[in-house]
């Protein structure tokens, strides 16, 4: 303690005290994962800059893009979204812990991991040998042709699923060691394994070009787990799998792994339901919904998973309501901060974006139009898509999986039905391969749904999350979005006066104007997330 200099002490309060030091601790491991999910992701655009140079929106890029959907489904069932929220809570409580021994998460990993290996061996080989059954399931639409080569792809790429399965251990063991930017830098070697593979195979005249790019994936894969094994292994002690018959911790695991993998399952029903309600739309669909998402999913990666990443481990250490609460309010109006105006820019402004990173070589005019189409559509449920992972963590972090995954059961229902419906009615209008906005936009109303229905649930958890203080400062966020968006308007129609906004320099120079317009006003009346509160 300290005395002031009259004499009278000032007493230290531990609990605000150690919830500023957790806040500290959880913006430093969010920047971490933004940090490695930015690296990934640039390289991801740039990925996508050379699929689209050579594929544009054509046959073999709708195959590409329906046969890597599938490994990609149970990467996030089983992989990254399902084991992080089942594994991390149980390891991060056993490190924290000393009751338990030093052995207790060592063996816990390793146990763990002796499951995933066998896992990920027999899914792999199921993969392949179903490949023809599951091209129907996900694109039934395809025409004879495009099917065999989607189920020609398929078999290259299904290992690929246990591969990442694998690397999701690595992840959540670096996680709950508080290691955030490796893993999540990790997708960079994926990445450069196919931009690698395309321009070799262009130089050298390997064929077909569609198949080297299925190989460059798998290879990458194989990259990124490679990466993280040595620091998990340290951290862990051992990467030395076990079979035995487990133990309490290892049960626990298991048992709230069903649930969120459950959850993961409901959200991928809808991702596949895209697929196969766009499959029946003219070429270009299914793609187009690739290509849209990638640029409406890069500020959900950079802040909404980073926030809910590094948030999780922390909230497992220590659920007390009041504690949990505040970094649940923390952690939304960094989200906010962020996603808001991003969503805003990329409804407003997102052809440009589109015309920049994607329009060449086979991607052309039509291509941009689509695109840009159907990032709207993602874009309206941006911030809903972003905050779930955090709301869904509190319930995680509390070792509740099966309340978010009701609530996902029925956003996701609600989505497929509204997206189907608004795609039909599209399609009758005669929008063409541009009715997968429908499907985007059913989507992102069902993310809006998932978020009201876990905000309430939590609510009823943990007490109010907003109140009167907490309101003052959303609004104000909320404000200063839309007036920047109107400075961003405004620039724009004053640029694009004075420069041809069609060319990819032109409309970079635009957009650059727009956005430092849009930022300006933006920063100019919130110039930093707001203030954490503290419920303590």
């Amino acid at each position: 303690m300290r005395c002031r200099p009259g004499g009278k002490e000032r007493r230290a309060n531990p609990v605000t005290e150690g919830a500023g030091r957790s806040s500290s601790r959880e913006s430093r491991s969010a920047a971490s994962v933004g940090a490695g999910i930015l690296f990934s992701r640039l390289t991801g655009f740039l990925r996508d800059l050379v699929i689209a140079r050579f594929f544009g929106t054509m046959v073999a890029a709708d195959a590409y893009a329906a046969a890597i959907k599938i490994p990609n489904v149970l990467r996030n069932l089983l992989g990254e979204g399902s084991l992080s929220a089942a594994f991390v809570p149980v390891y991060s409580s056993l490190l924290e812990g000393d009751r338990v021994g030093r052995d207790a998460p060592a063996l816990l990993a390793r146990r763990v991991l002796g499951r995933l290996i066998l896992l990920a061996g027999v899914l792999s080989a199921l993969g392949v040998a179903l490949a023809p059954w599951l091209t129907r399931i996900v694109a039934p639409g395809f025409d004879a042709e495009t099917s065999a080569l989607t189920t020609q792809l398929v078999r290259i790429l299904f290992p690929m699923a246990g591969v990442m399965i694998l690397a999701a251990w690595c992840l959540g063991v670096l996680n709950s060691h508080r290691r955030f930017f490796l893993p999540f830098a990790a997708p960079v070697l994926w990445n450069l394994a196919q931009v690698a593979g395309l321009l070799l195979g262009a130089r050298f005249g390997w064929s077909p070009l569609i198949q080297v790019l299925a190989w460059s994936t798998l290879a990458g894969s194989l990259l990124q787990l490679g990466v993280q094994l040595p620091t998990a292994r340290r951290l862990a002690r051992s990467v030395r799998p076990l079979l035995d018959r487990g133990s309490e911790p290892v049960r626990r695991v298991m048992r709230n792994m069903v649930p969120v993998a459950a959850s993961q399952g409901i959200f991928q029903i809808a991702s596949f339901a895209d697929v196969i309600l766009a499959s029946f739309l003219p070429a270009g669909a299914v793609v187009g919904l690739y290509y849209a998402q990638r640029l409406a999913y890069l500020p959900l990666s950079l802040f909404g998973v980073s926030v809910a990443a590094a948030a999780l481990p922390e909230m497992s250490r220590q659920t007390g309501p009041e504690a949990l609460r505040s970094r649940l309010v923390n952690g939304f109006f960094q989200i906010l901060y962020f996603v808001l105006p991003s969503a805003i820019a990329l409804i407003l402004f997102g052809d440009l974006a589109v015309r920049i990173v994607f329009q060449r070589g086979a991607f052309d005019e039509y291509s941009t139009q689509l695109v840009s189409g159907i990032l709207i559509a993602y874009s309206v449920g941006l911030v809903a898509t972003s905050s779930v992972k955090l709301f869904a963590g509190g319930f995680h972090a509390m070792q509740d999986t099966r309340t978010p995954m009701r609530f996902a059961a029925i956003s996701v229902a609600s989505g497929i039905a509204l997206g189907a419906s608004a795609m039909l009615l599209m399609r009758g209008a005669g929008y063409g391969a541009l009715s997968a906005a429908g499907l985007a936009l059913g989507g992102s109303v069902g993310a809006w749904l998932n978020l009201l229905l876990l905000w309430s649930g939590l609510r009823r958890r943990v007490g109010v999350l907003f109140e009167g203080a907490a309101l003052r400062p959303l609004v104000r966020l909320c404000a200063a979005a839309l007036a920047g968006a109107a400075a961003g308007s405004v620039a724009r129609l004053a640029l694009t006066a004075r420069i041809d906004s069609e060319t990819t320099i032109g409309a970079a120079a635009v957009l650059t104007g727009t956005l430092l317009a849009a930022g300006v006003v933006y920063l100019s009346i919130v110039r930093r997330p707001p203030r954490p509160i503290s419920n303590g």
